[in-house]
């Protein structure tokens, strides 16, 4: 038995569906080969897309305890004008999964959380909700690097059209994400963390909890979808990441994914779409992802180019994470903008 191949589907502005095959994470036979397939150049045109499948005797079929929970959260980066989106997220999030297992949410902000806010997302779950500022070392220029350099290096990207690289706020985010979201004090008590942004849908009740699911069985980092990074936003990483390795050869495992990330000696720009994510928080928090996003951290590419926390994390899950750790979440169904998984069991 293998797994089978597997994309998303891709709805355009023209209504027409493109079941999009990019970065195939893997199949794995039943003797526990690893294979990886690049697919991201073929595109399948379609009228009527087919849903991805679930093997017969996927593991995702092996349900876990229902009085089991683990200690793990929700967690939200909105600000007060994201409420309409979390609230339609939250409401599809209770109805397929955490109306059941109540786990809390945590929402962060870099700012202070209005009333109306907290009171209408309060008001959408039984769940605790928990509302925290993040410190403002952590969504701003680095005492390093000055505010001229980066005001000079967003003309310059928005010049060569480099998407979103003009907002200020985006290399924030990206920058929170990639290392210090973890760091957060509302989120020492868990262990795990699914990540949720607003405008989302899922589309299949889950009757199991992906966070035991994960627990029991040693994963660290769970995905849905995978894309190809564009190379403008990127244009130094993969350099500076190699770097990196040959610093730290010593704490990198023999056995991890680097053969998924890469094509010879070179970075394929494959990456988990990280927003829709769900993680331990001891892979974030471990000192190898620590001294791999000090080391990018120092090098200024999240302000000087416009490095996401998408590629900073699959990079880091490639050199510290071995197949067993990294789960394709194939049975949760899930849209966010123009990226859609549909699973269907076979």
């Amino acid at each position: 038995m293998q797994w089978q191949k597997w994309g998303f589907i891709a709805c355009t502005g023209t209504g027409i569906c493109a079941l999009v095959l990019l970065c195939d994470f893997a199949t794995w036979a039943t003797q526990g080969e690893y294979v990886h397939n690049r697919l991201h150049e073929h595109f399948l045109q379609t009228d009527s897309p087919r849903p991805i499948a679930i093997p017969k005797g996927s593991p995702l079929m092996t349900r876990t305890d229902p009085g089991r929970r683990a200690k793990a959260a929700i967690v939200v980066l909105a600000r007060n004008s994201d409420l309409s989106g979390v609230l339609l997220s939250m409401q599809r999030m209770e109805e397929r999964f955490n109306g059941k297992y109540q786990y809390p949410y945590v929402f962060l902000n870099e700012e202070e959380f209005g009333a109306d806010f907290k009171q209408q997302t309060s008001a959408s779950t039984a769940s605790q909700t928990m509302y925290g500022l993040i410190p403002k070392e952590h969504w701003s220029l680095p005492s390093w690097l000055e505010q001229e350099d980066f005001d000079a290096a967003r003309a310059r990207m928005k010049q060569a059209g480099v998407l979103y690289a003009d907002k200020a706020s985006y290399h924030f985010m990206c920058r929170f994400y990639s290392g210090f979201f973890h760091q957060h004090p509302l989120l020492q008590e868990f262990d795990y963390y699914w990540r949720m942004e607003p405008d989302v849908h899922y589309y299949c009740d889950l009757d199991y909890d992906p966070f035991v699911f994960m627990e029991e069985r040693g994963i660290h980092y769970g995905f849905v979808i995978t894309v190809v990074e564009l190379p403008k936003t990127i244009p130094s990483l993969w350099n500076t990441t190699r770097g990196f390795m040959d610093k730290y050869a010593a704490s990198l495992p023999e056995q991890n994914l680097m053969d998924f990330v890469t094509s010879g000696d070179d970075y394929n720009l494959c990456h988990f779409w990280s927003n829709f994510e769900i993680g331990s928080f001891s892979f974030l928090r471990s000192k190898e992802y620590q001294a791999y996003f000090d080391h990018l951290d120092k090098a200024n590419g999240f302000f000087m180019e416009r490095w996401g926390d998408a590629p900073v994390h699959s990079l880091a899950a490639a050199m510290f994470l071995n197949k067993s750790q990294v789960h394709h979440f194939q049975d949760i169904g899930y849209r966010h903008n123009s990226f859609t998984h549909c699973p269907a069991c076979l």
